[in-house]
């Protein structure tokens, strides 16, 4: 499944599929700086694959699935492409949101400038929405679940920062950088294939499962 001493959390294994527990700070693919990731640690199976099925940002943690076969691959991909899929993500963010709950639609547009690129809340963009409520206040810091009912890149990122004006702790692009990283972790992932739905949730990593502890986060329930 891996190579040796390449191993990630499994939090599901079918036959057909895996969901790991991705570290935050690995790559999802390999790059021109970025030798290490999810796909090079995966040992290629003689008839093609594994594949992911969907991706991560480098610096998230938390559920990812991977496809062990390619009839699986496009399953998933058919799941990602309907929507039959539930993806829940927890965040600290700098701030307090004023409401409890709420929804985010802004459309999200990649910008590029001398500096990289990010995305940003604009009219030409792709629709996007984010349903979002606090679980915890504390320190002028929120904790928050974040119900992504679209996929686009840097979703909760670009949505915390732009509409909630609460930029995720740690978040270098959006906000502020931090020794402790990005305070994002895909929590729970959930998606319907043929026969059967796949669902896992993720442990947040050492350093946001210590800022979470501060809320009152016990990592039993």
């Amino acid at each position: 499944m891996f190579r040796e001493g390449c191993a990630l959390p499994v939090l599901l294994e079918t036959p057909r599929f895996l969901i790991l527990n991705k570290p935050a700070g690995l790559a999802v693919h390999p790059g021109p700086s970025t030798r290490d990731s999810v796909e090079t640690r995966l040992v290629p199976h003689p008839r093609g694959g594994p594949w992911l099925a969907h991706r991560l940002d480098a610096d998230t943690a938390g559920c990812l699935l991977i496809a062990r076969r390619k009839t699986a691959l496009l399953e998933a991909q058919d799941a990602f492409r309907h929507r039959r899929t539930h993806k829940l993500y927890w965040a600290v963010v700098v701030g307090n949101p004023p409401e409890d709950s709420g929804s985010i639609t802004g459309p999200l547009l990649k910008r590029s400038d001398r500096n990289g690129w990010r995305m940003v809340v604009d009219a030409n963009g792709d629709n996007a929405r984010t349903d979002w409520r606090v679980l915890g206040r504390k320190d002028g810091l929120c904790w928050l679940e974040l119900d992504l009912l679209t996929g686009r890149t840097h979703q909760a990122r670009a949505h915390c920062a732009a509409a909630l004006g609460t930029p995720i702790l740690g978040d270098p692009v959006y906000g502020t950088s931090c020794p402790a990283g990005l305070h994002l972790l895909a929590r729970r992932l959930e998606v319907t294939v043929p026969e059967s739905v796949l669902a896992a949730e993720a442990s947040p990593s050492p350093a946001m499962a210590a800022t979470l502890k501060d809320f009152g986060w016990d990592s039993q329930f």
